[in-house]
């Protein structure tokens, strides 16, 4: 496997992004790729890990930017801080779209072939991008922050979207979540919600109770289960999108 660090940039501001990709599977032809986006803390091991096992299932990964390059903290309010700058904000598919463009930029991967994942934030970025009508196959969503899904939506979004949401997350109100749903079914938007029993925020990231218990957070916590079955579940997504599963 081949990894490397990517210098870019976005509105000026630098960033660097982690690409991950099987040598020998690329030598054959191009790679189905994945860009893999972040939650609030930025570009960590937790995505990197994320690009690491993708590359071995096949696809060319690459875990991108959204804050700047060694923009990484371990602290709510900083973290909060620089999510902040971005949610809710035009800025947040732009640094996405920044992302994407550098993975198709490598030469590794069939551009029809293209999909993104991404975490709380990441997420969010993901259903963002997907909406503004992103070149994607798809997108899954991992405990993400909804995103308000706008008027022009129908008309533009390529991927369909896969949904991996904790049935416990003390962050989506009931009534933002009915919204959503509501806003994608009028829009006749190709989606899945899949719902995981007992898992809050951020139970696809191990390091989460400890996130939790350095910054006396509550809601957020590590799923072994939610996290193996979401897992399996984005496997599947994959395979409708890209075709058979890759390895």
């Amino acid at each position: 496997m081949a990894t490397r660090l990517i210098d870019y940039a976005q509105g000026g501001v630098p960033l660097q992004g982690y690409l991950a990709y099987d040598e020998g599977r690329a030598a054959a032809g191009p790679l189905p790729g994945v860009i893999v986006i972040h939650e609030w803390w930025g570009r960590n091991a937790h995505v990197e890990r994320r690009a690491d096992e993708l590359a071995k299932l096949g696809y060319a990964a690459f875990a991108l930017d959204l804050y700047g390059k060694g923009v990484v903290t371990t602290e709510a309010k900083q973290a909060g801080a620089l999510a902040g700058q971005l949610h809710g904000k035009p800025l947040l598919a732009e640094r996405a779209q920044a992302g994407l463009d550098e993975l198709l930029g490598t030469g590794l991967v069939d551009a029809s072939r293209v999909a993104a994942i991404g975490y709380c934030l990441g997420g969010s970025a993901c259903q963002a991008l997907a909406f503004s009508g992103a070149p994607l196959a798809g997108i899954v969503s991992f405990h993400g922050g909804l995103v308000p899904v706008p008027a022009d939506a129908p008309a533009k979004t390529r991927a369909k979207i896969l949904m991996c949401h904790g049935a416990i997350d003390p962050f989506i109100p009931k009534a933002q979540l009915d919204a959503f749903l509501a806003a994608l079914n009028d829009g006749k938007i190709d989606y899945q919600f899949n719902i995981y029993g007992g898992a809050v925020h951020a139970f696809t990231n191990p390091e989460a109770d400890a996130h939790a218990a350095a910054n006396g957070l509550q809601g957020i916590a590590y799923s072994a289960a939610a996290d193996r079955r979401s897992w399996a579940d984005m496997q599947l997504f994959f395979s409708e999108i890209f075709g058979p599963k890759q390895g």
